[in-house]
């Protein structure tokens, strides 16, 4: 490394939140990397002082909905700490108005959208609006698997859906007719795709969520959404970002439906955005990722057991040889670069009124209900694990949407009775499996 002073280098944790990142992704780095954990409720001066006393430059590590104006203020205590992302950067993990505010202050393209924080103004809207309509839940990045996001095809059903679930805001969107029926998920880091694939509805289903019985493709990813994410992801002046793009049938115009810093990713990609990171805070001391274009193409082709444990993942770059070979396979002008420094006027005028921050509260978040729910709780109020349903595991803090699927098909199988017997299957770590054993009732089966 020669005598260049690296920064000193911590990690972001916080209780109940799964770890996007840990040590081992920062392969190389020679300096010890220090852990913060924040614990919520009235935790903010014990994390400053924390932070302060470790003498951390840059601390690595998203932050979830719950906590995202807390961190605003100790972001402000810290300035000379660099939070990756920043917290402007940020801004649309905390909601889907939020990702509609972002879109609308950058020009990016999304569906018609409407906010409403008074029931009587929303209600008047839907009653004009053009049908069908999604309808979503707009706290947090996540949909929990496609549970949190309805399709109304009349001001009726709208309304009905409303009255019921009584999400505040009302938000609302123009439904775009979707291509394939299906949209894309692109993964980006340093504003370059490094990953991109189609999701697609089920037999009879609208939603494209894997969860409820849709596909995906890696295939033939439209070089318009891979512009479309690159804008984002430069107006976010994001690290590493995803977003979720439909593209309308009619038209082929892609449009934002999703976008955040917060997102799944296999342990592959995770590493490449920490060798990025590595790569930025060193001055190019470290090795830059090189990622061809469409090489999730390739990747893809892999079953997801194999994708899930592949680390370190390196691709060289193309060297043409003597024998006349130029063509270079890294089709595309996206080039990795770094990201711009964020600033507090990059956050767009929220519409929301300023909420104070509440303890996560898991047990809530866990057995939040759709129309579908129908598991037997205990007088305990907790539920028995053979009966938990798909819509309360996608709920759980921190629950991935294939884990979901692969944990509801082994209680199905009456494979195992509880979460603990998980933990042989390398699916959960011990520490979701105590916080959400706590959850369940542990009946035999």
């Amino acid at each position: 490394m020669g005598n260049k002073k690296l920064p000193k280098l911590g990690l972001l944790y916080m209780d109940y939140v799964l770890r996007f990142f840990d040590k081992s992704n920062f392969k190389g780095w020679p300096d010890k990397i220090e852990i913060v954990t924040y614990h919520w409720k009235n935790d903010k001066t014990r994390f400053i002082n924390e932070v302060r006393r470790k003498n951390i430059d840059v601390l690595v590590g998203n932050i979830p909905a719950t906590a995202y104006e807390t961190f605003r203020e100790i972001a402000k205590a810290l300035p000379h700490v660099r939070f990756i992302p920043s917290l402007e950067t940020q801004f649309p993990n905390k909601s889907k108005e939020n990702v509609t505010l972002f879109c609308e202050k950058y020009d990016i393209q999304a569906p018609k959208t409407g906010i409403f924080y008074d029931k009587d103004e929303g209600y008047d809207y839907l009653k004009k609006a053009k049908y069908p309509q999604i309808i979503k839940r707009s706290y947090g990045p996540s949909n929990y698997g496609g549970y949190f996001v309805h399709k109304a095809d009349s001001y009726a059903e709208a309304k009905a859906l409303l009255d019921e679930k009584k999400y505040n805001p009302i938000y609302t969107q123009d439904a775009i007719p979707l291509k394939y029926s299906g949209d894309i998920r692109v993964m980006l880091i340093g504003h370059k795709p490094v990953c991109a694939f189609w999701r697609f509805s089920g037999e009879g289903q609208w939603i494209t969520n894997t969860s409820q019985g849709g596909s995906m493709s890696y295939e033939n990813v439209p070089m318009n959404a891979l512009e479309l994410a690159v804008k984002a992801s430069k107006a976010a002046k994001a690290e590493y970002w995803a977003c979720d793009i439909a593209i309308d049938e009619n038209t082929d115009e892609p449009y934002i439906l999703e976008c955040a810093t917060a997102f799944a990713a296999f342990p592959y990609i995770r590493d490449w955005i920490c060798q990025y990171i590595m790569w930025d805070l060193s001055g190019g001391t470290f090795r830059m990722p090189h990622v061809p274009l469409f090489s999730w193409e390739e990747l893809g082709k892999m079953d997801s057991s194999v994708l899930r444990t592949l680390r370190h993942l390196y691709f060289a770059k193309y060297e043409p040889s003597a024998d006349g070979a130029y063509w270079l396979a890294d089709k595309g002008n996206f080039d990795m670069e770094r990201t711009d420094e964020s600033v507090e006027s990059d956050i767009p005028d929220s519409i929301a009124p300023l909420k104070e921050e509440k303890l996560p509260t898991v047990v809530k978040e866990a057995f939040e209900k759709s129309e579908e729910s129908t598991s037997t709780v205990q007088g305990d109020g907790k539920v028995e694990f053979k009966d938990v349903t798909l819509t309360e595991l996608m709920s759980l803090y921190s629950m991935e949407e294939e884990t979901a699927l692969e944990i509801k098909k082994l209680i199905d199988d009456e494979k195992v009775s509880n979460f603990e017997e998980l933990e042989e299957y390398d699916y959960i770590t011990k520490e979701q499996s105590s916080i959400w054993s706590k959850l369940f009732a542990k009946l035999p089966f």
